[in-house]
């Protein structure tokens, strides 16, 4: 028998100028949707008059982009899992993803977008409710001071030396739910973003792990709006290069960074209940 069954369009590309009145707004979208309901008769009989096809979804994203100008990305996702549920009864759940490119301003009408960071936004709709998620990805940070790592476990497979003085690089991912689905969703992802970079940048760590939790405690305990946030910070290792084959000290300024493997920490913070 079928089980639990979903499918969608991924990848929908997206840019929308707003021209307004000489300075113009850019936004770069990749769009997500996701659909859950009764469609066992398209998997089991060949039988698709339920079925969205996914091609409609790519082109509701366009139309409601023209039909909705200006929304924030979290307003976007919550227009269009909307639509999705309303228009469809044989939808149960309707998902939507949006991952949003930053590009800086260089003048009214020119743009720059150097960076690997990407903001992020989540609504999963039922029938009963909806559930928004607001984040950011990829966003590069490095402290070279304030952070060690000793103390841990040491068996006959360890090689790892202790430390109290490292680099301390990640390239983070942030999610974090909205207690209710109402904005100003912008301008509380601005200033999450900051209480989190805050956090990083003032933190005495002892590990990934230790900062990790630090940054999540000072976003709930800074935005009352948020119900829990997950981070993800994988350690970008950076080694000391050994100089005394050349005759030379390497006073923690010398480092070769590396890409594989990275250690993977994740945690999710949440309010007592």
């Amino acid at each position: 028998m079928l089980g639990r069954n979903s499918y969608g369009k991924s990848g929908i590309r997206l840019v929308l100028v707003d021209r307004g009145t000489g300075s113009h707004d850019l936004s770069d979208l990749t769009v997500a949707v996701r659909l859950e309901g009764d469609f066992e008769a398209a998997h089991v009989a060949g039988d698709n008059s339920g079925v969205v096809a996914t091609d409609t979804m790519k082109n509701t994203v366009y139309a409601l982009a023209k039909e909705l100008p200006g929304r924030e990305i979290e307003d976007f996702a919550l227009a269009l899992s909307d639509h999705f549920l309303r228009e469809n009864p044989q939808v149960s759940g309707s998902e939507v993803s949006i991952e949003e490119r930053i590009w800086g301003r260089l003048g009214p009408t020119s743009f720059e977008g150097s960076s690997s960071e990407r903001r992020t936004a989540r609504a999963a709709r039922s029938r009963k409710g909806v559930a928004l998620e607001s984040g950011l990805k990829d966003l590069l940070i490095l402290k070279s001071a304030q952070s060690g790592f000793s103390g841990f476990v040491r068996d006959r497979y360890t090689t790892l030396p202790e430390t109290g003085d490292r680099l301390l690089a990640t390239s983070l991912t942030a999610v974090w739910t909205h207690r209710s689905a109402a904005g100003p969703f912008g301008r509380r992802s601005d200033a999450v973003r900051r209480t989190l970079l805050d956090t990083f940048a003032a933190h005495d760590s002892a590990s990934v792990q230790h900062t990790l939790y630090a940054m999540g405690e000072a976003a709930l305990g800074a935005h009352a709006g948020l119900g829990e946030i997950r981070l993800t910070m994988p350690n970008r290792h950076h080694l000391l290069v050994d100089l005394s084959p050349f005759g030379l000290t390497n006073d923690n300024e010398i480092f070769v960074a590396t890409e594989e493997p990275y250690g993977l920490i994740e945690a999710t913070v949440t309010r007592e209940a």
